[in-house]
């Protein structure tokens, strides 16, 4: 009686142990489901956030550089009242804020923009120049020697909003002469976005 009573608690028992192994694998493979959902989540939203970044940054992607002249020689004033310089020559217009038929940058976005104008000159006449932001002059490159050339250049951070405007203006009897070596250009880029 003793042998049947333990055969049946051990084949009871084996049982037991059976269906316990097969809960514990339905758990775990209930587990790992759940955990490859998250990750699968995860992923998702690290995909999302990461192209959402890249399209933020390509938003902010602002810079340009041009040189007033396509090719050849060209001399530029002096005229008897201010004029609006037109930089042709384009090297750079990353995010195309820079117009090379108007000379005029617009901002496409709000924030803290470098700009930069080199000159050149020869002969006589004065060499002056200034970047204007909304019709207001902010800087200044001059020269005025007596004989021979004449090079200046300047640099400012304006502060922009959407749709400000900054060119660069040729002073009244002023006068810039420029080559296919590019003397004379006008460059700008975003430093940051402001809120």
């Amino acid at each position: 009686m003793n042998i049947r009573e333990l055969t049946a608690t051990v084949t009871e028992q084996k049982m037991n142990i059976r269906a316990l192994e097969t809960r514990l694998r339905e758990q775990q493979t209930f587990i790992l489901k759940e955990m490859n959902k998250k990750n699968d989540e995860m992923s998702n939203l690290t995909r999302s956030q990461v192209e959402e970044l890249r399209k933020e940054n390509r938003e902010r992607e602002i810079a340009f550089s041009a040189g007033l002249v396509q090719s050849g020689y060209a001399d530029f004033g002096p005229f008897t009242t201010e004029i609006t310089l037109t930089y042709k020559k384009v090297f750079t217009n990353i995010g195309n804020a820079y117009n090379p038929i108007t000379g005029i940058f617009t901002a496409p976005l709000k924030g803290a923009y470098m700009f930069r104008v080199s000159i050149h000159g020869n002969g006589e006449t004065p060499a002056t120049v200034g970047i204007v932001k909304n019709g207001e002059h902010m800087v200044i490159a001059h020269d005025d020697q007596a004989q021979a050339a004449k090079n200046s250049s300047n640099g400012v951070v304006l502060l922009l909003k959407v749709g400000d405007v900054v060119y660069v203006r040729l002073r009244p009897k002023a006068r810039v002469a420029e080559t296919h070596d590019n003397y004379n250009s006008f460059s700008g880029f975003l430093l940051f976005p402001l809120r």
